[in-house]
């Protein structure tokens, strides 16, 4: 039981999170089309922001990485469900910082497109929902060893 319950951790470590990016990142590129229509020389500018949600997805791929490694059919029932704990926190924190991560990158992509240099500002506003994301991986691995007990 325990190792699907921690299988079932993973899944959501990996596919939530992975969501989040796709979601955030596809916000952000459609705002950038629209941006370089009105100023295509500005698209490097809407790309690096494009990209900027898609660490989301990665936080997720580590997570997975770190409890892949871990799991046993033997692993007991607690053992899985610190996974499963693992992979809400990773989960949850990631789909929804890149959702709203994107929506800060794709406002600062339209109003780069308007003529406002607010690059450097969108980067420093778009850091608040990555902490968060940040802060779940963190829990994840320290997480961890509670799968030693």
């Amino acid at each position: 039981m325990g190792y699907i319950i921690a299988m079932i951790g993973l899944g959501l470590m990996v596919g939530l999170a992975g969501i989040g990016s796709a979601m955030g990142t596809s916000m952000v590129g459609s705002a950038t089309l629209g941006m370089f229509k009105k100023k295509p020389e500005a698209f490097g500018s809407g790309m690096v922001l494009t990209a900027v949600p898609a660490t989301q997805g990665l936080y997720g791929f580590v997570g997975f990485f770190l409890y892949n490694g871990l799991i046993t059919p033997n692993i007991n029932v607690f053992q899985g469900a610190v996974v499963l704990g693992a992979g809400l926190a990773i989960g949850l924190a990631c789909l929804l910082s890149g959702i709203y991560q994107g929506k800060v990158c794709a406002n600062g992509v339209e109003a780069i497109g308007q003529g406002h240099n607010v690059f450097g500002n969108t980067m420093i506003l778009a850091a608040f929902p990555e902490f968060y994301a940040i802060l779940s991986l963190v829990a994840a691995i320290l997480m961890q060893g509670l799968m030693r007990l």
